[in-house]
């Protein structure tokens, strides 16, 4: 950053990933200072937007509209008025912090301002319009490290803050994707793996992990790509039950082209193939990629006929029959339901989680009645006592193929 977070006698603003007033190291509003939170409002809206300043109509608007107040005027006085004494016991000059000039308010010039958004959009700019690529990266670089977080989190319900933080983000997101791609041309994969982490954990559910993904498969650190994928596909799921977007299963892809092995015997490949050590009983857990991937290669091998699959999607269900969406009940049966198909299914079956409240099962070599056997065996497993919800079956044999506009469904 260009301006020294030790520098004395400058006010520290941070509104990204949070909100804090520091005065030289002293928390002058913000954090724990929750009985503050018309001066914190105050300041916000003044700080946030000093070099155009606020009329007076919109800043009222801003602080008193939900609120029951009779003078809005005299309430707005009343805020200013108690803001500066409080700085002025905090250890701020005795300046005058607010001015109005013309029916509209500023925060004052006299004392130096470092806002961590305002700085962020600066580098930004700088960055979008500078000429040469290594300056490009570096204030893309810096503009990623100040963005901390989302624009006042604290503050969703406010129109305006929720407002900015959507632009915000949206430059957030774009300077980490122009960052990643000069990365990419200078094959510079040591900081593209730090720029997708460092992404990663300030925007979570929001694909950097492919970036970081994508630079270890470029490294050859093909297991820790590896278990950054199963990682991340368990912690969507979990989370938010999605499945892995498009650009981390073509990294995926990658990782798989990638991964050559050493030069070995056609014996020792096909114990490592075998796994003889996997004594895990029932069907065959994997992930949706390469339950994709078993999926495709049946269909091939079906192509010289003589077996009989079906795909089963099981969705877990209330007692009305509507499928259950959110909430840490649904979190525990839906753990519940992949522990019964697992041990309700064969060693010879494959399953997956496809998202919160579901999974997948392709039954092989077996019979549509068989499906209904495989049905009873998971509800066996999965009822328990007197609950409501339950689970709805569908199956398809994969001789059935999709019709326009819409393919039919068959329900169990």
């Amino acid at each position: 950053m260009r301006i020294a977070q030790n520098k004395p006698d400058t006010l520290y603003v941070r509104m990204l990933g949070g909100f804090s007033v520091l005065w030289n190291g002293q928390l002058i509003a913000g954090g724990s200072k929750a009985a503050d939170s018309q001066m914190s409002d105050l300041l916000q809206i003044l700080i946030h937007d000093r070099s155009h300043g606020v009329p007076r109509d919109q800043l009222e608007d801003l602080l008193f509209a939900d609120r029951d107040v009779t003078n809005v005027h005299h309430a707005l006085q009343s805020v200013i008025y108690n803001t500066k004494k409080k700085l002025e016991k905090a250890g701020l000059p005795k300046v005058s912090y607010i001015e109005q000039r013309k029916g509209v308010f500023f925060w004052t010039d006299e004392l130096p301002v470092y806002e961590d958004a305002a700085e962020f959009e600066e580098l930004y700019k700088e960055a979008v319009s500078a000429e040469d690529p290594d300056e490009k990266l570096a204030l893309f670089m810096d503009a990623v490290h100040v963005y901390r977080g989302e624009f006042l989190p604290n503050q969703v319900t406010a129109i305006w803050a929720a407002q900015e933080a959507r632009r915000l983000k949206g430059l957030f997101c774009h300077a980490v994707e122009s960052a990643a791609e000069l990365l990419r041309k200078n094959e510079s994969y040591f900081q593209l793996e730090e720029l997708g982490t460092y992404s990663a954990g300030i925007d979570p559910l929001a694909d950097w992990e492919s970036i970081t993904m994508e630079a270890l498969v470029s490294m050859g650190r093909y297991e820790e790509a590896r278990n950054l994928y199963e990682d991340t596909v368990e912690f969507y799921f979990n989370e938010q039950g999605l499945r892995p977007s498009q650009k981390l299963m073509d990294q995926f892809d990658r990782l798989g082209a990638a991964e050559l092995r050493r030069q070995a015997s056609l014996d020792s490949i096909q114990q490592e193939l075998t796994g003889l050590n996997e004594i895990v009983p029932g069907g065959y857990l994997c992930n949706y990629t390469v339950f994709v991937g078993i999926y495709r290669m049946i269909e091939r091998m079906m192509e010289r006929g003589g077996q009989s699959v079906y795909l089963m999607l099981c969705t877990i269900v209330d007692g009305k029959g509507n499928p259950m969406r959110e909430g840490p009940q649904l979190d525990e049966l839906t753990k519940r339901m992949g522990d019964a198909v697992r041990h309700a299914i064969r060693r010879g079956d494959a399953m997956c989680q496809y998202g919160k409240g579901q999974y997948l099962a392709l039954l092989v070599n077996t019979t549509r009645e068989n499906c209904g056997i495989v049905q009873k065996r998971i509800n066996e497993h999965f009822i328990a006592g007197r609950q409501r919800s339950h689970i709805k079956y569908y199956v398809n044999s994969m001789f059935w193929q999709p019709s326009s506009p819409a393919a039919p469904k068959r329900k169990e």
